[in-house]
């Protein structure tokens, strides 16, 4: 009895242990985008900083697909989000997005968080 109490509790600690989420770059209250992802945007002096939560089921999982759906989405709410403000922003390095990834073996959920800090234009540049 003690063994089969023992082995359910190592098989409880493997399985939760096999449950990742993305760590999380800052902590905002999140608004919805579409069905797979979450954003928020903090406005600074300089431009603004935007953090999106991208996580969708996948039965093989990729995370590669994954970092490069949420990579995207956040460069569109980016330019978005300049859009609606009518200035302009400067092109966003992919280098210097952070990124975080995670994977819930048994919903089969991959998550990314990524999170990057933007710059409004010149002057002298928004006029062109």
């Amino acid at each position: 009895m003690k063994n089969i109490f023992l082995l359910a509790s190592i098989l409880a600690i493997f399985i939760l242990s096999g449950c990742a989420r993305p760590v999380g770059h800052t902590n905002v209250p999140m608004t919805t985008y579409d069905k797979d992802t979450e954003y928020n945007i903090t406005p600074n002096e300089n431009g603004f900083a935007i953090t999106v939560f991208y996580s969708r089921y996948q039965f093989y999982p990729e995370s590669d697909a994954v970092a490069t759906a949420c990579k995207s989405n956040l460069t569109a709410i980016a330019w978005e989000y300049s859009d609606k403000t009518g200035k302009k922003i400067e092109q966003i390095n992919e280098q210097r997005i952070r990124i975080s990834m995670g994977r819930n073996g048994l919903s089969g959920i991959t998550s990314c968080q990524a999170y990057v800090t933007t710059k409004w234009l010149a002057k002298d540049y928004q006029d062109r």
